[in-house]
């Protein structure tokens, strides 16, 4: 079995300079975590490709769905999408897995360690917010899936989760 890359023993070293617990998959260039945010359990699966010196970070969540919602739910991730500027929203339609999913070239063997750190916090960020939108669509009747606005329904902001350190400018 060969030895992990350079690169991913860099993103564990960020992963636990951060308090971050994860685990290296033997005989590959991946790590896996979890997280708890404020409304969901994100699955994280980090991935090195020391050839090109990328990071992928995948965070993801059990989401099964039904004939009759799947099209709402894969409609609000494609909305949720044009609003992005870094990463992209996923359906895994054989898994029934919702994911958020970044990546990133770095220019040199070492990767950067903030950038790491801020490519897990935007995944956690982004599966915790798109969460209780997707809860929602999956709650929803199938009588009145049509009535549904899901343009509307993303711009609720009463499911944005607050943003660590700011509770105290509401207290």
């Amino acid at each position: 079995m060969r030895p992990p890359s350079r690169q991913i023993l860099v993103v564990e070293e960020a992963f636990g300079a951060n308090g971050w617990h994860c685990e290296l998959v033997e005989g590959r260039d991946v790590l896996r975590s979890v997280f708890t945010g404020h409304h969901t359990r994100i699955e994280m699966t980090v991935q090195a490709y020391p050839p090109m010196n990328a990071l992928a970070v995948i965070g993801e969540m059990p989401l099964p769905l039904d004939d009759e919602h799947r099209p709402y739910v894969l409609e609000l991730l494609a909305r949720a999408n044009k609003t992005l500027n870094l990463g992209g929203f996923e359906y895994d339609l054989d898994r029934d897995r919702l994911v958020f999913r970044i990546t990133n070239l770095f220019d040199k063997e070492r990767y950067d360690a903030d950038i790491i750190s801020s490519m897990v916090h935007c995944a956690v960020a982004e599966m915790d917010r798109i969460a209780p939108y997707a809860m929602t669509v999956v709650r929803t009747p199938e009588d009145l899936l049509e009535d549904l606005d899901l343009k509307r329904l993303l711009q609720r902001e009463d499911f944005i989760p607050p943003v660590p350190g700011d509770e105290e400018d509401y207290i």
